[in-house]
């Protein structure tokens, strides 16, 4: 990944730096860094400092908080796609003896466990590790407030119990796996679990007054998983390209379209404020794009990584102070601004390289009963399936390779598109999971469910 400070316009960098300087004064942080990410690139780094001389560039590290789940959520999903577990797996089937086995791999990385948001007292983040010697002590005596799989309810003791699974099934510990699987085949050599030099100290902020405290920077023992991470805002530039495209030495782009896709029941204030959680993944309608990435506090320091997938924009932001700027509004207000001031320029329309004609032939104009759709060839082999009037359940479809295609999205995801032909070889109509596609509505000659009546269309003298 390269780096470029000329890529955006100056109208834009102008704007980009206002409003880190605004989230900085107004939140009264010691210290605030951002970068933003376009096209797989760094375009634009900022910082603002209390102190003069002493502004931080994207190689200080600044504590990353709960942004550790999503890494521990990749190194589960490489489970995954290893084969070695599956994620309607309980927990019991891999990591036996906790009080929490009944929980899936997929409700863990969901928040949908019913598992409590913190461990028993006294708070974790602001007292040692050694505390919580065992997942025993993490959990507590009654580890669950909720039916598991029915609401979303945050929880790091689920992260924790992630984070001991991929120790047992590697075989070695958490940060030792995440190093040697995620961190060095992306090149994030300023992340660690323990500060490295350069780094920022964290404070807390007085609410009355402008005075500082400094921050006790515990390690967090067994819930490093959860929230232990220290970072750069040039490894989190990094971490977000993957998270838009994926890397195969590390997780494929459809593994990494699966974590930002949501995956936990919204409750209603969240559905209120559009927002969601994948695996591993927050995820959020705002400004009228889909952003996803995740936020991260722990006393002395906030962060924030937010990815615009459809504008190819992400911004990372950090800052060293225990509360006062909201940085996931910082972070989507940074995706806005590029997206807004410099909209992306499409590729040039190409044609397809070929078309089997057997599939051209389905292209054009279909009716499920009285309703209109337009199928449509697209790249790879797909189809697409929408409602002409924009309204109603559309789709898109992957070639099986044998003729036939399957969803990929919303109503139809996981359901069969099959073209059914007569014995001549004339296509009748389309199947899709049952549903009949004719091209004219309700037509005599297709195998319409329930029939068609003689006497056909008529109007009422």
């Amino acid at each position: 990944m390269t780096s470029s400070q000329e890529e955006l316009l100056p109208g834009t960098r102008r704007a980009l730096l206002h409003r880190l300087a605004v989230a900085q004064s107004e939140g009264r942080a010691p210290s605030m860094v951002a970068a933003v990410v376009r096209d797989g690139r760094v375009v634009w780094h900022g910082a603002r400092s209390s102190v003069d001389g002493e502004v931080p560039d994207e190689n200080v590290q600044y504590r990353i908080g709960s942004i550790t789940k999503t890494f521990t959520a990749v190194l589960v999903l490489r489970l995954r796609d290893e084969g070695l577990l599956d994620l309607g797996d309980r927990l019991e089937k891999h990591l036996p003896g906790t009080s929490a086995g009944e929980a899936t791999v997929a409700e863990l990385l969901a928040h949908t466990s019913g598992l409590a948001a913190e461990s028993p007292a006294p708070w974790w983040e602001r007292s040692p590790g050694s505390l919580r010697p065992e997942l025993s002590d993490v959990l507590g005596d009654h580890p669950f407030l909720h039916p598991s799989g029915r609401r979303f309810h945050y929880s790091n003791p689920g992260y924790t119990l992630l984070g001991a699974l991929v120790e047992r099934l590697r075989g070695a510990p958490w940060e030792d796996v995440l190093r040697r699987e995620v961190l060095e085949p992306l090149g994030l050599n300023r992340t660690s679990g323990q500060p490295s030099a350069p780094h920022a100290g964290g404070w807390a902020v007085h609410p009355w007054a402008d005075v500082l405290l400094p921050e006790p920077a515990e390690d967090l023992g067994r819930m490093a998983p959860a929230g232990q991470l220290w970072s750069t805002t040039g490894d989190l530039a990094r971490f977000a390209v993957f998270l838009a495209r994926g890397d195969e030495r590390v997780l494929s782009a459809e593994t990494v379209r699966e974590m930002r896709a949501p995956a936990a029941p919204a409750e209603a204030a969240d559905l209120a404020d559009g927002a969601s959680y994948g695996l591993g993944l927050q995820v959020q309608q705002r400004d009228g794009r889909m952003l996803v990435g995740h936020s991260g506090s722990l006393p002395g320091f906030l962060a924030n990584l937010t990815l615009g997938v459809a504008d190819d924009v992400a911004a990372v932001v950090l800052a060293n102070c225990t509360s006062g700027p909201f940085l996931s509004m910082v972070g989507a207000d940074l995706v806005r601004i590029v997206a807004e001031a410099e909209p992306r320029i499409p590729e040039p329309w190409r044609p397809l390289p070929e078309a089997d004609p057997s599939v051209l032939e389905l292209a054009g104009q279909w009716y499920w009963g009285t309703y209109a759709f337009g199928l449509r060839l697209t790249s790879g082999g797909g189809v697409s399936l929408e409602p002409l009037s924009g309204k109603g359940r559309g789709a898109r479809f992957r070639a099986n390779g044998d003729g036939t295609w399957t969803g990929l999205e919303g109503y139809y995801a996981g359901e069969l598109l099959a073209p059914v032909r007569r014995p001549d070889g004339s296509l009748s109509h389309l199947d899709l999971g049952s549903f009949v596609f004719t091209r004219q509505p309700y037509e005599e000659a297709a195998d319409v469910p329930g029939g068609v009546d003689p006497e056909g269309w008529r109007g009422i003298g």
